[in-house]
């Protein structure tokens, strides 16, 4: 991987603040001129250090004000259950993020519903129906603390 300069952390700070900032505005802030701005974009870009811009939206307004940490356990652990298991997740709508864990626990998903029936009825007729799951256990966020989309930069 090649390394990131001081002028690249800085622009990546920006981006993470501001997506939106366009490339007259973030050259103003480097001290740059406008093609070197868009050639470091573009190159970060290519080397995988920016994947993609979003617009970060808020879950409550939309309907989904519950957030659910759901541990699964699998039965089996052989390859075939858990790429299965994996398949399936990733086309259900309400898990927002999903880890396979080292430990106790062989998945973590993170769930928004818009309400504890609305989980009930996800957990009934949606993820219940996969393959291999062998134990459940979910805990309900009462207040989010801290959520931060930006990476520290060093």
């Amino acid at each position: 991987m090649e390394s990131l300069d001081e002028i690249d952390k800085k622009l990546l700070r920006l981006l993470q603040q501001d997506a939106k900032l366009t490339t007259k505005e973030l050259a103003a802030e480097l001290g740059l001129s406008l093609s070197p701005v868009y050639e470091r974009i573009r190159r970060l870009e290519n080397l995988g250090v920016i994947r993609q811009y979003v617009a970060v939206l808020d879950r409550s307004r939309l309907g989904h004000p519950i957030t659910t940490f759901c541990q699964v356990s699998m039965r089996y652990h052989d390859k075939a259950f858990i790429d299965n298991f994996e398949q399936e997740i990733k086309k259900l709508e309400e898990v927002q993020e999903c880890y396979h864990m080292a430990g106790q626990v062989d998945f973590l998903l993170k769930i928004h519903v818009g309400s504890l029936e609305e989980y009930h009825d996800f957990v009934k007729n949606k993820l219940s129906r996969i393959e291999n799951i062998g134990t459940l256990n979910s805990t309900f966020v009462l207040k989010e603390i801290k959520h931060e989309l930006g990476y520290r930069i060093r």
